[in-house]
């Protein structure tokens, strides 16, 4: 073979060989990505409990299209898509009935729980219907609890999903505040009230954040994306009391949960 040719031969050669490493690599990527697992676990907050859209399936669970886990899912296609949150849930619900579908391939995992064992709809319920000072009180029996009990029983949910799924990016979710101070409300709760409610929203956060931390796990707050859309600002991305639909009350609207809580999940994730 001539030296010419045998340089041909040797540049053919090498042009095949990048190629195919980089076809192995693309396919590796494409396999990595096909395999991809995301669980959604939690309470109302994840499932989509004020975004509507409600799939039937899921019963009193209200899971929607809507909710954040869902949306991410649309975007990202993941193979594997467990959405398993649920409304009302507690620590010991997402337990006892949502981590099945979380195992050593799970990739990724979000999760919020904590505002109902810390007794949020009972909170808000004691604020509408009672006085100023029953109301301040029932928010400080809230934030003991969070102090004596809360983090045990979150550390509970957090091993145990750190346990099923070790190898998993593990993303915990808060809450936001619920008020714009000095807003557009006229009637309804007392400014103390709601004062004393987005400060419960901020202890409950910092619990959560400290616990989620101490697992190796990623908090997001979504209180600054809420920040302008908060009841009483004009644009709210929260629903107000809901007489109709009582159930929806406090919680993400479907902008609340495409315009706050998605971006701030897809940001963590």
């Amino acid at each position: 073979m001539s030296t010419r040719l045998s340089r041909f031969a040797a540049l053919t050669s090498s042009v095949l060989l990048a190629a195919g490493a980089a076809l192995f690599g693309a396919g590796q990527a494409a396999a990595a990505q096909a395999d991809f697992g995301y669980v959604a676990l939690g309470d109302s907050y994840s499932s989509g409990v004020g975004a509507g859209g409600y799939d039937s399936a899921s019963g009193d669970c209200k899971r929607t299209t809507r909710a954040y886990p869902a949306l991410w899912a649309a975007a990202h296609s993941p193979q594997i898509f467990s959405f398993t949150a649920c409304s009302g849930a507690r620590t010991n619900d997402v337990l006892a009935n949502q981590l099945a579908p979380l195992n050593s391939g799970t990739d990724l995992v979000s999760l919020t729980v904590g505002g109902n064992d810390a007794g949020f709809a009972d909170v808000m319920t004691t604020c509408v219907l009672q006085s100023e000072s029953t109301c301040i009180n029932r928010v400080n029996e809230a934030k003991a609890y969070v102090d004596s009990t809360l983090p045990g029983r979150l550390d509970q949910v957090y091993a145990a999903i750190g346990s099923r799924s070790p190898n998993a990016h593990v993303v915990v979710l808060g809450y936001p505040r619920f008020y714009k101070l000095n807003g557009s409300c006229v009637a309804g709760l007392t400014e103390g009230e709601r004062t004393a409610i987005n400060g419960a929203a901020d202890y409950l956060n910092a619990a959560i954040a400290k616990r989620a931390a101490d697992h190796g796990f990623t908090f997001a707050s979504v209180a600054g994306a809420f920040t302008g859309h908060e009841i009483c600002s004009g644009d709210a991305w929260l629903h107000s009391l809901n007489w109709v639909n009582i159930g929806e009350s406090y919680h993400p609207t479907a902008a609340g949960q495409s315009g706050g809580y998605l971006p701030v999940f897809t940001n963590a994730a």
